[in-house]
C-alpha cells in the first residue's frame, strides 16, 4: 500500500501518523531494542477511538497492524504493518481494598510499582521499570516474585480489547474463556488490549538488591548461585551475572572494558531470613558495592539497574533459553563464550521453579513453566560487523549449551523466528491457533511472534 492511500486514515485520528519519509520517520518506527523494523506508517494513538479507527482502516485496506507501546521486545514480524503506538493509554487505578488494579495498554511497570509502596500490595512485574505492563502480561513474564505467585499472566482477570473488526469488547472468563486463555500468556496477536484488570498478591514485606563482586569471582559466584538454588524456597528469587561493559567514552572511567559478577535477589520476608541464603555469596570475597535492604515495591524495578532508555544507535543480540539444570560444566561452557575480548558481554541464570511450575495450564496458555532455570546472553551491536559477530556468537553459545538447553518459557522469551513450541506444549500452540483462526481470520492483529507462523 503507498503512503498516500494510508494517509486516508490521517483525518480519522486524534493522534500522530507518521509516514515513510516524515520528519521523524526513524525515531517513530525504531523500538526500545534497535530492532530495524520496517512498517509503512506509524500511528501513535491518543485514545481508543484511534485504535478503533486505525484497525478498521487496516482491515478494510488489507494491512495488518502491530501494536507496539515501547518494543522491549521488538521483532522483524511488524514488517510491513501499521505500526500502532499506545504509549498514551495511560489509565492506572488501584483499589487496595479489592486488590485488583486497571492498568493501560501504554503504563510501564515503574509506575505500577510506585503506586502500591505502602499497601502490602505487590506486581510481578519485569526487571524494568520502563517495559510496559499490558504486553508484559500478554507474554507471561517473569519476574522476581514469580517463584512464589507465577508468571505475570497468572493475574490478568480480564481484558478490555478492540479486535480485529474494530469493535470493542470485554473479555472476561464469563464472555470469552477462551480468548481470555489465549491473552494469559499467548501474546497480542489475538486482539488490541486496551487496559488489563489484574488481581495483585499480597507481601507485606519484601528485602533484597544487588550485590556487585569483582569479575575474577565469577566462575565461584556461578557455582555458588548452583548450590544456594538447589534448595531454596519459593520465597527466594536469585539471579546471577556476568557481565563485561565496553570501553565505550560515555561510561565512566571505573567501569569501561571492566568485568563484574552480579548477585540479585529479592525475599519476600524478613532480613535475617534473606541474608541466611545471601550468606554463601558474600563470603566469596569483598563486596565492591550493594543495594541490599528492606525494599518496597517501587524498588522492584531498580535491582537490576538496567537502563530505562537504550542506548541510541546500538542494537541487542540476545541469545534466551531453558536449562533442565545447571552444573559446572555449564558454568564452564557459558563463561568460556561470554565476556572481556568476545562479542557477548553479558550472561544471566534466572531461578526459576516454584510457584511457575506448579502453574494450571487451563487456565492460561503461558502460566506453567516447567524447566528450573532460564539462561540469557547478549551482545550490543553498535555497527554491522559488530551485529555479524555478535550473532555468530549467539549461535556458537546456542550449540555449545544445548545439551543443557530445553524448550519451556514465557513468550516475552521467546526468540526472534523460533517454533512457538519451543515455549509452549504443541497442544498449547494448536489451541492458540484455533483462537486465532476464530477471532481474527484475516491476521489483521500482528504480533512480534505471530501465533499462525509458529
Amino acid at each position: 500500500m503507498t503512503t498516500i492511500a494510508i494517509d486516508a486514515l490521517r483525518p480519522a485520528l486524534t493522534g500522530d501518523l507518521v509516514l515513510p519519509g516524515d520528519d521523524g520517520w526513524d525515531r517513530a518506527r525504531t523500538p526500545w531494542n534497535g530492532t530495524d523494523q520496517q512498517p509503512v506508517a506509524v500511528v501513535r494513538a491518543a485514545g481508543v477511538d484511534d485504535v478503533v479507527a486505525t484497525v478498521r482502516f487496516a482491515a478494510q485496506a488489507g494491512v495488518p497492524v502491530a501494536v507496539q507501546p515501547r518494543g522491549h521486545g521488538a521483532t522483524r514480524a511488524v514488517d510491513g504493518c501499521i505500526l500502532l503506538r499506545t504509549g498514551e493509554l495511560d489509565e492506572l487505578a488501584v483499589d487496595v481494598a479489592a486488590r485488583t488494579a486497571r492498568i493501560g495498554a501504554g503504563v510501564p511497570w515503574g509506575r505500577v510499582l510506585a503506586a502500591l509502596d505502602g499497601t502490602g500490595l505487590v506486581a510481578p512485574s519485569g526487571s524494568n521499570p520502563s517495559v510496559t505492563a499490558v504486553p508484559y502480561l500478554l507474554g507471561g513474564g517473569l519476574s522476581w516474585l514469580s517463584r512464589a505467585f507465577g508468571t505475570g499472566a497468572s493475574i490478568v482477570r480480564a481484558a478490555d480489547v478492540v479486535d480485529a473488526t474494530g469493535e470493542v469488547r470485554r473479555v472476561d472468563a464469563a464472555s470469552d474463556p477462551e480468548l481470555l486463555w489465549a491473552l494469559r500468556g499467548g501474546g497480542g496477536d489475538f486482539a488490541v488490549v486496551t487496559a488489563v484488570e489484574v488481581e495483585l498478591p499480597q507481601a507485606p514485606a519484601l528485602y533484597g538488591g544487588r550485590l556487585v563482586l569483582p569479575g575474577e569471582l565469577t566462575a565461584a559466584a556461578f557455582r555458588t548461585f548452583v548450590e544456594v538454588t538447589r534448595d531454596a524456597p519459593d520465597a527466594l528469587t536469585v539471579w546471577v551475572t556476568a557481565m563485561t561493559f565496553p570501553p565505550a567514552p560515555q561510561l565512566p572511567e571505573e567501569l569501561r572494558g571492566q568485568s563484574f559478577v552480579f548477585v540479585d535477589s529479592v525475599f519476600l520476608g524478613d532480613a535475617d531470613a534473606a541474608e541466611a541464603h545471601l550468606a554463601p555469596f558474600r563470603a566469596l570475597g569483598p563486596v565492591l558495592r550493594e543495594t541490599v535492604r528492606p525494599l518496597q515495591p517501587s524498588d522492584l524495578g531498580t535491582i537490576s539497574e538496567e537502563p530505562e532508555e537504550a542506548p541510541e544507535g546500538i542494537t541487542a543480540v540476545n541469545l534466551a533459553t531453558s536449562l533442565t539444570h545447571l552444573d559446572d560444566a555449564f558454568v564452564d561452557t557459558a563463561l568460556e563464550r561470554v565476556g572481556a575480548g568476545r562479542p557477548l558481554g553479558y550472561a544471566q541464570i534466572r531461578h526459576l521453579g516454584g510457584a511457575l511450575a506448579r502453574g494450571d495450564r487451563e487456565e492460561g496458555a503461558g502460566l506453567r513453566v516447567d524447566p528450573p532455570y532460564a539462561f540469557w546472553a547478549m551482545g550490543m551491536a553498535p555497527s554491522a560487523p559488530a551485529l555479524a559477530a555478535a550473532q555468530g556468537a549467539v549461535e556458537e553459545l546456542r550449540t555449545a549449551v544445548a545439551p543443557w538447553a530445553t524448550t519451556g518459557a514465557v513468550l516475552t522469551f521467546h526468540r526472534e523466528g523460533g517454533p512457538l513450541t519451543e515455549t509452549y506444549p504443541a497442544a498449547t500452540v494448536a489451541r492458540l491457533q484455533d483462537v486465532k483462526r476464530r477471532v481474527d481470520p484475516d491476521d489483521v492483529i500482528r504480533s512480534n511472534h505471530p501465533v499462525q507462523r509458529g
